[in-house]
């Protein structure tokens, strides 16, 4: 297994929409390994595959705790059901410091197949329904920013350029 390195904002990559898997091989295997290794170092709880510069429907996400973790790794995931609302502070790997309030469904039935090529169905509140509808929206090109709304969205870019010069000048 190893690290990749993980796409940061504005990086055009981020804003494509991704291809399905059409065979969970060697290669979605080790890409999966590989997402797992650098999710876990970065940290964060949850992963798609753009992020590491793949543009296939590959997510995983643990919303478990250090002591028990629970690994989900999906491919080809897809939302099928939704219900009701909230509106919960996320960030995201690869806006990396900034951190903003989103809204979203608060109930989410989602459908992927597993690392055997098996479809599982999953009814998904809290934590788990936010983390798997953010990282479908990285499968369909969308960053969490891009659900801000317009006076939110200039205010993160303002906010956001001044992280990245922060950021360069520790270096």
């Amino acid at each position: 297994m190893a690290l990749r390195r993980i796409l940061h904002y504005p990086d055009p990559l981020l804003s494509q929409e991704s291809a399905p898997v059409e065979y969970i091989d060697e290669q979605i295997t080790s890409l999966v390994a590989d997402m797992v290794d650098t999710m876990y170092a970065a940290p964060g709880v949850g992963l798609a595959a753009p992020q590491v510069g793949v543009l296939k429907r590959v997510i995983i996400i643990d919303c478990g705790s250090k002591d028990e973790p629970e690994l989900i790794r999906a491919v080809n995931p897809q939302i099928v059901e939704r219900d009701g609302e909230c509106s919960e502070e996320e960030g995201c790997l690869s806006v990396p410091g900034y951190y903003a309030s989103v809204k979203r469904s608060s109930w989410v039935k989602v459908r992927y197949q597993d690392m055997q090529g098996h479809w599982v169905e999953r009814e998904c509140e809290g934590l788990l329904a936010i983390a798997f509808q953010h990282e479908i929206d990285h499968l369909d090109g969308k960053l969490f920013v891009d659900r801000l709304s317009s006076l939110k969205k200039s205010m993160f870019r303002k906010k956001y350029k001044r992280i990245l010069e922060q950021q360069k000048e520790q270096l």
